[in-house]
């Protein structure tokens, strides 16, 4: 019973660090907004002709 008790405390001590780290990500850093643009080839998209 001990090692059950010792497994669970040290999983939820790991969720507790990761829960920490998340919140102080959201809280401290701020996304720089900028413009994406992403080049897209013609042929894939380009319907067949018709015969």
């Amino acid at each position: 019973m001990p090692s059950l008790l010792r497994l669970l405390f040290m999983l939820m001590v790991i969720a507790g660090v990761f829960y920490v780290a998340m919140w102080a990500l959201v809280i401290f850093v701020e996304p720089k907004a900028r413009d994406i643009s992403v080049k897209i080839p013609a042929a894939p998209i380009a319907r067949p002709a018709s015969p």
